[in-house]
């Protein structure tokens, strides 16, 4: 749930500071787990930008969400090196078991599923991070475990 008070508290922080928008945004995020679209307007009024520029930013960008994630959120990796050591299998493989797309999450909000380019974890792919903890070396021993923590 986002609150207008704390939204305008992050950017009054802000103030002042060269190239606020994504401090700002990553500090929404933080705050409210998303950037829900009442918080663009405040922000684009703050920073005397327009609403599709702020929005511009966080639909470029893969960190930022325009929705609420669900308890879970299960990034995998979709980088060169992961994809070689059969990332796609492992990939489908996740998303066929939560019968959920990319950027999608559970209808019980258990788990969102998301894409990113390269964890830093190149030997030990496929790689994935479950709620910001690295996991290397999936497959599907390791896709049963995660789906335990998060079916949980």
């Amino acid at each position: 749930m986002w609150s207008e008070a704390e939204a305008r508290e992050i950017v009054r922080r802000h103030s002042g500071r060269e190239g606020p928008l994504l401090p700002i945004l990553h500090d929404v995020q933080a705050a409210f787990g998303w950037v829900p679209p009442e918080v663009v307007r405040v922000v684009a009024a703050a920073l005397n930008l327009t609403r599709a520029e702020v929005h511009g930013v966080v639909s470029f960008y893969h960190d930022f969400r325009d929705a609420p994630a669900g308890r879970h959120v299960l990034k995998l990796c979709r980088a060169e090196a992961c994809q070689s050591m059969g990332g796609e299998a492992v990939a489908r493989a996740v998303l066929d078991r939560f019968k959920i797309g990319w950027n999608e999450t559970t209808p019980d909000g258990g788990v969102t599923i998301e894409a990113t380019y390269c964890l830093g974890l190149c030997s030990c792919a496929p790689a994935a991070m479950l709620d910001g903890q690295p996991i290397g070396r999936l497959d599907h021993a390791v896709l049963d475990d995660i789906a335990g923590e998060v079916e949980r």
